[in-house]
């Protein structure tokens, strides 16, 4: 190859790097969005958060916005539920350096699945559960319910810091809808585990309304950051999802809620649920 030839094709090959990774003039870099006046300037130590945050799924031009919601509340503790590995990612790094706030990762992948996660075909991507915290996590597992029902489905557990003491935190996506053996037969799976420990905090997308019998097993155990939300019809649960379902939960053990909040968002079709907790 002459020394014309390789410069050409060197220059060919930083041509379709540009083209797949954007400029890096300052057009392309990353601009934080503004966050409202009254949004921490630090991780919030007894805050926690649930989201799922896929549906648009895939959309990884969304991870500036979803790194934006979760620095407004700067929880201490942040479950993700539906989440891709490199979308996590993205948003760990977005909150770092365009918020400043600093987070531990451990994820609870269900499935490798090129087309919800990308990668390359024999290397796709994680997809499943994760989990944010700003102080170091020890213990993870990560379970896989023994029927997943319509798509493979489990929880991951860790022990880390909330309000300055250790607590195990559990992240779970229960089955689709129209699936109430199935989600009954997980959420036993799980509670017996939840049961084990005195001090828990559990998150996650249950897909079942609080009146659900398959959440049974949940409410004879903790109780719902939602004070006035419990297994009765007669509750009254805020909606959690845009087709004004409370589907997320907070579930605690061993904390009682101080305050709590659930937030509309234009990513993803679950609002962000979140609470503030003591001992």
């Amino acid at each position: 190859m002459t020394g014309t030839a390789a410069r050409l094709l060197v220059g060919a090959v930083v041509v379709a790097c540009m083209a797949l990774v954007g400029p890096s003039t300052p057009n392309g870099a990353r601009i934080a969005e503004p966050l409202p006046v009254d949004a921490p300037k630090d991780v919030v130590p007894n805050r926690v958060m649930t989201w799922n945050i896929c549906n648009p799924c895939n959309e990884s031009r969304h991870n500036l916005g979803r790194a934006a919601e979760i620095a407004t509340y700067a929880p201490q503790v942040v479950g993700l539920q539906e989440a891709c590995v490199r979308d996590v990612e993205a948003i760990r790094d977005h909150l770092q350096y365009l918020y400043g706030l600093v987070y531990h990762v451990e994820y609870g992948s269900v499935l490798r699945s090129w087309g919800r996660c990308g990668g390359l075909p024999w290397s796709p991507g994680g997809f499943g559960q994760a989990v944010l915290s700003a102080a170091p996590m020890t213990d993870r597992v990560n379970v896989e319910y023994p029927d997943g029902g319509s798509e493979d489905r489990g929880y991951m557990a860790v022990t880390t810091l909330v309000d300055g003491r250790p607590v195990r935190v559990f992240n779970t996506h229960l089955a689709q809808r129209r699936q109430e053996a199935v989600r009954a037969e997980q959420t036993g799976v799980l509670a017996a585990e939840v049961a084990r420990h005195d001090r828990t905090i559990v998150l996650g997308d249950f897909n079942a309304v609080p009146d659900a019998s398959e959440l049974t097993a949940m409410w004879g155990l903790a109780a719902d950051a939602d004070p006035k939300c419990g297994s009765s019809a007669t509750g009254t649960c805020e909606p959690t999802t845009d087709w004004h379902s409370k589907f997320d939960y907070i579930f605690l053990r061993g904390f009682v809620p101080l305050v709590h909040g659930v937030h509309p968002t234009p990513y993803s079709d679950h609002n962000l649920l979140h609470a503030g907790l003591r001992l």
